[in-house]
């Protein structure tokens, strides 16, 4: 595979288009002036596809490039490998 290009981007990809049309949806619902119990509902929805989405993505991530990158054996792959993990884990 490519070096950006990974097996679960395709569904992140298909779960961020859902979130985005739901993302839609709220904006209607603000439009049409719904209660804020809904409104909040509904983005907090839309806020944890997103969510998910990053964390499947990071995950995914640290499963294949880190851990690739970790059994090339070499202290300088090891050091970048590490490097990489703390730079995502800003973003879990």
């Amino acid at each position: 595979m490519s070096e950006g290009i990974h097996r679960s981007h395709p569904d992140i990809v298909k779960r961020l288009k859902r979130a985005q049309g739901h993302l839609a949806a709220v904006l209607a619902m603000f439009e049409a002036h719904r209660p804020c119990v809904d409104l909040a509902q509904q983005l907090h929805a839309v806020e944890s596809a997103i969510s998910s989405a990053k964390r499947e993505l990071i995950h995914d991530h640290i499963e294949h490039c880190l851990s690739d990158t970790a059994e090339t054996g070499t202290a300088e792959a090891g050091g970048n490998s590490l490097a990489e993990l703390k730079q995502l884990a800003k973003y879990l």
